[in-house]
């Protein structure tokens, strides 16, 4: 494969379900109440949707996902980006749309003008910061290789493809066919497994994709012992090692580990007064993928995740409230 910088126009390109996020904070009880697992990511159906919006106190809501959290995590600290995802033709995929593009990506996809309605996840927070996520696909899941921006893709040093999506056949040929545009490129293909309810869902594809498709992979501990099904972090590691170039997994309070080729590096978490955990992930994805494409080292690309990652972590929402490059300037970056 050729140098993924050489004359790229584009630092990342990501691909996934386009959502509006709704964010409240309730107690313990109020899960118990309507059923829900802590921590979960649940699929629901509209019904379930509108029952549970009504009951949700005030909250915040704004455009989000996995994958465009990171996008814009990677606009924020002053790399360029786009975005690939599906919104329907309302009022929703219009604030999504227009709230995506004010942070600086770049955000072509044509909205849906049939099918269902621009799809929204509903988080909770409880006092523990926690959160335990209710979504509603609507739109966001019919994205299928004809909504592969090959474009965009080939001129991004990487192409950027959360978890999330990957539930119907039309997403997993979109991703299949986005990886071999990047590659044919000489560019590189990173891809988050986002939960461990994916990861059980889909395993044996995962594998595959991850071994044949993915250069750099994301993962929590727990997603990347679920992938290889071992029953330690070294056992987990090693198998990464194996199949991808670059293994970024992350401990929660305990840091992250970044592995290429024979080099390890163990990566502090940065100190921060946890208030929501929502999108910490997808913000050390951003910072990981903004020092890789500006030839940071593995080490420099950790430090720089764990940064982005306590820019959410301290508040509520998934996206930072201040300019990431700002806030990594004093540091030297």
């Amino acid at each position: 494969m050729t140098d993924a910088s050489t004359q790229a126009a584009l630092d990342v390109v990501g691909i996934g379900n386009a959502l509006v996020d709704v964010l409240s904070h309730e107690t313990d009880e109020f899960l118990e109440r309507h059923g829900l697992v802590k921590g979960s990511m649940t699929l629901i159906d509209t019904d379930r949707a509108e029952e549970l919006y009504a009951a949700m106190g005030p909250g915040v809501e704004m455009s989000g996902g996995s994958a465009a959290n990171t996008i814009s995590g990677i606009a924020s600290f002053g790399g360029t980006a786009a975005y690939l995802g599906r919104v329907y033709d309302d009022q929703l995929g219009a604030v999504f749309a227009h709230d995506l593009r004010s942070t600086g990506v770049i955000y072509r996809s044509a909205p849906a003008t049939d099918g269902p309605p621009t799809g929204r996840c509903l988080i909770v927070v409880t006092p523990d910061a926690q959160r335990t996520m209710n979504t509603y696909l609507g739109s966001s899941e019919h994205f299928g290789p004809e909504h592969v921006d090959g474009e965009l893709i080939a001129g991004a040093q990487v192409t950027f493809l959360e978890g999330y999506l990957f539930d119907r056949p039309e997403a997993k040929e979109a991703y299949w066919k986005a990886s071999r545009i990047a590659h044919d490129a000489g560019r590189r293909v990173a891809l988050t497994l986002s939960d461990t309810f994916c990861v059980e869902r889909h395993r044996a594809e995962w594998r595959d994709l991850v071994r044949d498709q993915v250069d750099i992979l994301f993962a929590n501990e727990e997603e990347a012992l679920a992938l290889y099904e071992v029953d330690t972090f070294e056992e987990a590691l090693a198998a990464a090692r194996a199949d991808v170039e670059i293994a970024a997994i992350t401990r929660g309070p305990a840091g992250s580990v970044v592995a290429r080729g024979e080099q390890v590096d163990e990566v502090d978490a940065h100190p921060v007064e946890v208030v929501d955990t929502t999108g910490a992930g997808d913000l050390y994805a951003a910072g990981f993928l903004f020092g890789f494409t500006h030839g940071r080292t593995m080490a420099e690309c950790g430090q720089l995740g764990s940064i982005a990652a306590s820019a959410v972590l301290g508040h509520t929402g998934a996206r930072p409230g201040v300019s990431l490059g700002q806030l990594v300037r004093p540091l030297g970056y």
